[in-house]
This record gives C-alpha cells, sequence and structure tokens, in this order.
C-alpha cells in the first residue's frame, strides 16, 4: 500500500480533533427546534437543483480530481435489498472530496452525511446541508434528543446516512485513527447495519505530481455489511460493533488490524508521530 506521509498538513495532537479554520460564523443555533434532516418543501426544491448539478458536473469532477478507484462494487448489488432498507456507511476521512466520492458511488441513493457543527454554520455552510450535512449538536441535551430522532425518522424511512467515526478530517492520513461508538450506537438503536468503507492511496503518475502537484491517488473499497451481535448483552453491542467496524476499516485501507498504529476505539487518544513511533499517553492498547 502506497503511504503519502506528507507534512504538509497540521494533524493536530488528539485524534478526532479538527485543523482546518472556519472563518465565518452566520449564528446557527443547532437547538432542540432546528431541523437536523430538513423535510420541507422549499429546501427538497432546493435540493434537486444541487442533486442535478452534482449528477452532471461534480460526480464526474471529482472521480478525476482524486484519481479514484473503487472497488467492492459488488457489494453494493449484492446487498442491495439490505441498503434499500437503511444503512449506516463508515469510512476513514481523508479528503474534502470523499464524501462527495461516496455519494457518485452510491447512486441512485442519496446518502446523509453527520458534520462538525461549525462547518454548517460556516462559508459554505448552506451548500452542506444541501448536500445532505447533518450538524452534530453539542452541550445540550434537548437538542441531542431532537438530533437522534431526526436520524431514527431518516433510517426508518429507509435512508443512507455516512458517519465519519475518527470524528474529523485528517487529509492524506495513511492509518485508521480510532473510531467513536456513535455510528454503532445508532446502528444498534435502530436495528440498521454498518456499511464499512476504506479509502486507501495509489502513487500518483507523473503528469498528477508534476503538473498537479497531487500527493496520492484514492482507492475506495466497498466493504459487506456488519450487523450488532444480538448475543451480546446490550450495553456491549455497539462496543463490539465498533471494533469489528475498525477492524474493517483497516482491512479495506489494505492495512492488518494488528499492525494499524492506533487502537480501535477512541479514548482520549493521541496522534502517533508514525515517522518515529513515538506516541503521547492518549495511546491505548498494542500495536
Amino acid at each position: 500500500m502506497f503511504d503519502p506521509k506528507t507534512d504538509k498538513f497540521p494533524y493536530p495532537t488528539k485524534t478526532d480533533e479538527h485543523y482546518l479554520i472556519v472563518k465565518k460564523n452566520n449564528g446557527a443555533v443547532f437547538d432542540a427546534k432546528y431541523p437536523y434532516v430538513d423535510t420541507s418543501a422549499r429546501f427538497r426544491r432546493r435540493q434537486r437543483w444541487v442533486h442535478l448539478l452534482l449528477r452532471l458536473i461534480v460526480f464526474p469532477l471529482s472521480h478525476v480530481r482524486l484519481g479514484l478507484r473503487v472497488r467492492g462494487r459488488e457489494n453494493l448489488k449484492k446487498y442491495r435489498d439490505v441498503l434499500e432498507n437503511g444503512v449506516i456507511s463508515c469510512s476513514n476521512h481523508v479528503h474534502m472530496w470523499d464524501y462527495i466520492a461516496l455519494m457518485g458511488v452510491a447512486r441512485p441513493h442519496w446518502p446523509r452525511v453527520l458534520v462538525w457543527a461549525p462547518n454548517v454554520r460556516g462559508e459554505n455552510g448552506t451548500l452542506v446541508r444541501l448536500v445532505g450535512g447533518i450538524p452534530i449538536p453539542e452541550g445540550d441535551v434537548g437538542a441531542t434528543l431532537a438530533y437522534v430522532k431526526a436520524l431514527g425518522a431518516l433510517l426508518r424511512d429507509r435512508g443512507w446516512l455516512q458517519v465519519y467515526a475518527e470524528g474529523s478530517m485528517w487529509e492524506y492520513y495513511a492509518p485508521i485513527r480510532p473510531f467513536k461508538c456513535g455510528a454503532a450506537q445508532l446502528a444498534c438503536e435502530f436495528g440498521k447495519p454498518i456499511l464499512p468503507v476504506g479509502y486507501s492511496y495509489r502513487r500518483p503518475s507523473f503528469l498528477r505530481r508534476v503538473l498537479f502537484r497531487q500527493i496520492a491517488c484514492f482507492t475506495m473499497t466497498i466493504g459487506e455489511p456488519l450487523y450488532a451481535d444480538k448475543n451480546l448483552p446490550r450495553r456491549e453491542r455497539a462496543l463490539d460493533l465498533t471494533k469489528r467496524c475498525h477492524a474493517a476499516v483497516c482491512r479495506l485501507a489494505g492495512i492488518e488490524p494488528d499492525e494499524n498504529l492506533y487502537p480501535p476505539v477512541f479514548d482520549d487518544t493521541e496522534r502517533i508521530d508514525y515517522y518515529t513511533g513515538t506516541y503521547g499517553v492518549g495511546y491505548r492498547g498494542s500495536r
């Protein structure tokens, strides 16, 4: 597997932290009254126009921009009935366009995606919402209850929800960071499977390296659905599913889980400098 090992991006200390700076704040409040999954006629009309632009321009452009190859498409056909009944997909988050790439591959489904709240308040907030972004509320119990209720309605209505369990985007980062348990908790709560998806890298061609300064090309690999183990006690199911999903994404990204730098579950985990093999006190588990 090709590993870019780039130092271009300021990867933070904690593995779930963000390093992109959102310059604008439009003042949006994500409380119990906020339409996390907006089903209004006005919003849906605007979204149809965005979907048209995605089909005609953005999806083809994303394949070219990422140098994208897709493996495992047969799983979308093999498990079509499963996917049509509602699914949660989970992948590593390694590029600003990796969700757009997934949208293009998932057609005719139109996935929604959980996003960092400042991205919806920021300069691209309207576009983030129109392509399916759902802000994650923080620090408000009522908002969290409304948010989970909206996600439940989406999944019961046979929707597709994309979750980045690493918690943030780190561009061109090869190791799979620890997963938070939110995706698995939703899967257990609403009886839906998790579809693991792994992004890995390929060395770009001479033309891409020289003319476009491209660090790496991307390969998306789609796995098979994972289900909660109902033989386990209820309180253990989400943790078990999180661990199995993390292992699946590792393998889809070309990494054996035992050789991945990070443990499967986030616990204030700190970034490992894999140039030197050193790591912080937040790292738990064995390599």
